[in-house]
């Protein structure tokens, strides 16, 4: 009988191409646009940032600007390219976007742009610094101009009295918290199998159902092989989108490649669980099931990174309780643990409670569906 109705099971999941868009072939999608989106943030290349000075009397006069411009502006990988020139040429550059920026020097050193962006805000850090430098050197030398040698050498050496301190061989990259919530996403999304395996064992939600109670089988063995199909196709689905991610968008998993699909397979789980739950809770239509679903998937999804990664440091920090109750939080924490710290203690907290989740749910659909009787179909 289980061979039986789980190759029916496997059929009638295959067969729906709904379904299988939205378990497999959205999160494809959108796994693609994250990267086009999301690919170029974490270049760390820097390029030299073209820049103008207008030649002024102040500026041929001011030697210790100057004197910065072109320490700045020299080296294997300098800071600027600097060109010299009077205002009407200055303009012109700029406009021409030959240079991002350009500066006056007069009373006080002025930054004019034509567009924002980083090179300019590099520049307009980088003229503020100057002039907060200057300014206290010039209050400093007016009360006591002894120490004039003393300021020269501590200006000319930094002192970093801060070290950093790496909890792990990983760097950290918040980016790939977008990715690991869409897989944590995609297999939330498994409950919408989950509800149909549910469904399709009510006897008053379709014709379909009302057929399959005749089978001389109890509730708990149909929903437990049911289930087991839509694991296989799902847990597969999983896995296709980690290939892909991995080897055509070039997605870092780490190197724990057993525990990645342990965390897929607990996932999967997680999120059929969920939706057979919903479906037997809620005493609705298909269609009302399905939104209450997608919503609190979605909602979670937010919660847990996806949309914007730092949400999902506000909520740990603040909200905690949140965090630890939200499935798709903890499926992606849990990748992200694997990715990023030496040790398994975090990703082991994850798996346990997603493994909580799912006896919760399992259990909650078994006592709901043994319950239900039909006086007639």
């Amino acid at each position: 009988m289980f061979i039986h109705i789980f190759t029916y099971r496997l059929k009638c999941l295959l067969r729906d191409k709904e379904m299988i868009f939205w378990t497999l072939l959205f999160p494809l999608l959108l796994g693609t646009f994250f990267k086009m989106a999301l690919g170029g943030i974490h270049d760390n290349s820097f390029e030299t940032i073209n820049i103008a000075v207008v030649q002024s009397d102040s500026y041929n006069v001011s030697s210790d600007f100057k004197n910065v411009l072109e320490r700045v502006s020299t080296g294997d990988k300098p800071m600027f390219n600097v060109t010299e020139t009077d205002i009407l040429g200055a303009r012109k550059l700029i406009e021409e976007r030959k240079v991002i920026a350009y500066l006056t020097v007069d009373d006080e050193i002025k930054v004019f742009v034509q567009q924002s962006g980083l090179g300019q805000t590099i520049v307009k850090i980088f003229v503020e610094n100057y002039q907060q430098s200057a300014a206290a050197v010039e209050t400093i030398l007016m009360k006591d101009p002894q120490n004039m040698d003393t300021i020269g050498g501590l200006l000319s050496t930094r002192h970093n009295y801060l070290s950093e301190v790496p909890i792990s061989n990983s760097e950290p990259n918040g980016i790939l918290i977008a990715f690991y919530s869409l897989i944590a996403m995609t297999c939330v999304f498994g409950a919408t199998m989950g509800l149909k395996e549910v469904m399709d064992i009510q006897a008053d939600q379709s014709e379909r159902a009302a057929r399959s109670s005749l089978v001389p089988v109890n509730k708990l063995k149909r929903y437990l092989y049911s289930m087991a199909a839509s694991l296989v196709i799902h847990f597969g689905e999983v896995v296709l989108l980690i290939a892909y991610l991995h080897f055509a968008l070039g997605v870092d998993f780490g190197e724990r490649t057993p525990y990645i699909f342990l965390t897929a397979l607990i996932g999967s789980a997680t999120g059929l669980s969920f939706g057979s739950f919903i479906s037997s809770v809620v005493k609705k239509s298909e269609g009302i099931k399905t939104a209450i679903m997608v919503s609190t998937t979605m909602i979670g999804s937010f919660l847990a990174g996806m949309m914007f990664h730092q949400i999902k440091y506000i909520v740990s920090e603040n909200v905690p309780f949140l965090a630890m109750i939200n499935p798709v939080n903890i499926i992606t924490d849990a990748f992200y643990s694997l990715y990023y710290y030496d040790t398994l203690r975090r990703y082991w907290l994850n798996m346990g409670l997603a493994t909580i989740f799912i006896i919760i749910f399992s259990v909650g659909t078994y006592l709901v569906l043994r319950r239900q009787k039909y006086a007639s179909i």
